[in-house]
């Protein structure tokens, strides 16, 4: 059975509406497929404009937008002046820092960690008045940086703090649901350009060590963002999804 028969959702969004921040590849373009699978529309946006063409004419994007996410003037606006209401919001734009205490920049840390959480207030804060009740903020985040190690610095300070970010969006925006995705290591382009030639031997080294024994796919990520848009019991958690990469050596 393939990865998409396996998480084929039925009609379970129809008449719905999805914006995917991030959604030209990789987990949010995945995801964007399995929401038109289950009888929703698509909001697409990402940096790349040639990367996001071609997705936006696969699903027949109700419209897309083109901007980086981390402009949070530019991306606030974008959700105010949305057609009227939407059911939900996926970021999941941004990409991991791996760096060294004696090679870290102050500035990019900085950067990298207060961006990516002045990204996600800035979404909460647009979508009160966007996103309907009951509706869901969707983040993605990672388990890698709970594991202490060299260059894990930064990453480890944001992966501890989005899951308490979340909790308290939950909190502040209800009825709007905010939850947050927790990915090990996922075979996507991110994956492809950060790991170059080393990326056969992760691959054939978690096929062999991960206990589901194989490695988690977009599509496995896309399932679980799905699956939390549609059950309305559900917020303010932090939801693993890595294999059971946490639970064996790295």
């Amino acid at each position: 059975m393939t990865s998409e028969a396996r998480h084929a959702p039925g009609a379970a969004l129809a008449g719905q509406t999805v914006v995917v921040v991030g959604g030209s590849a990789g987990i949010g373009l995945e995801t964007a497929r399995q929401v038109r699978a289950a009888g929703g529309e698509v909001v697409l946006t990402a940096r790349n404009a040639e990367r996001l063409k071609p997705a936006a004419d696969e699903l027949n994007a109700l419209s897309t937008a083109v901007f980086d996410a981390q402009d949070t003037d530019h991306l606030e606006r974008f959700i105010r002046e949305l057609p009227g209401q939407v059911d939900h919001v996926l970021v999941t734009a941004g990409s991991p820092s791996y760096t060294p205490l004696d090679e870290i920049d102050l500035a990019d840390a900085g950067r990298d960690f207060g961006g990516r959480i002045a990204m996600l207030l800035a979404v909460a804060r647009a979508s009160r008045d966007k996103v309907r009740a009951g509706g869901t903020l969707l983040f993605m985040g990672g388990t890698g940086g709970r594991r202490p190690a060299v260059g894990m610095a930064v990453m480890g300070a944001l992966t501890a703090a989005l899951p308490a970010l979340t909790a308290n969006l939950a909190v502040e925006i209800a009825p709007i649901r905010v939850n947050l995705i927790a990915a090990g290591f996922v075979d996507t382009p991110l994956s492809a350009s950060l790991l170059g030639d080393q990326l056969e031997a992760r691959r054939e080294q978690l096929s062999k060590t991960l206990p589901i024994g194989r490695v988690v796919g977009p599509a496995d990520v896309a399932a679980l963002a799905v699956h939390l848009m549609v059950n309305d019991a559900l917020t303010g958690a932090t939801y693993d999804i890595d294999g059971g990469q946490q639970l064996v050596a790295p």
